[in-house]
């Protein structure tokens, strides 16, 4: 059983956050605690001229709203939205606020994932703490 679970949230097709949120609540301790943490990819300085200047805070805002919502009436659960590249924000967010587990859905990995790694390997390589792979 786990004090503090982390589950990374990805809006992409195919990702069960549903299904990781399920295991975080049956690893988890009774007083235990959940983040869903979504990380916001850097949008190419090229496409910045094309984009509202709003809006990050909107998108931050509206991701964070949709987070409440997965999470639902979970007990002891949070949200936080932070900018960043995926795996390695992930990993670092586990290790600066004591995450005991990670439970990170991942997508069937395709060749493209055999040469490149996903976010799911990065963490799974480079976290310092349990991590519970969803397919």
């Amino acid at each position: 059983m786990y004090k503090n679970v982390l589950v990374p949230v990805s809006f992409e097709e195919g990702r069960d956050s549903t299904g990781a949120l399920e295991i975080a609540e049956a690893i988890r301790t009774d007083d235990g605690k959940i983040t869903l943490l979504h990380v916001m990819e850097e949008v190419p300085g090229y496409a910045l001229t094309y984009i509202p200047q709003d809006f990050h805070d909107n998108a931050q805002k509206s991701i964070a709203e949709e987070l409440v919502k997965i999470a639902g009436d979970m007990k002891d659960a949070d949200v936080r939205v932070v900018d960043g590249h995926s795996g390695r924000t992930i990993v670092d967010y586990a290790e600066d606020n004591g995450i005991d587990c990670i439970v990170i859905a991942s997508h069937r990995p395709g060749m493209q994932n055999l040469l490149l790694g996903s976010t799911a390997t990065q963490v799974v390589r480079h976290a310092k703490c349990a991590v519970h792979v969803l397919r």
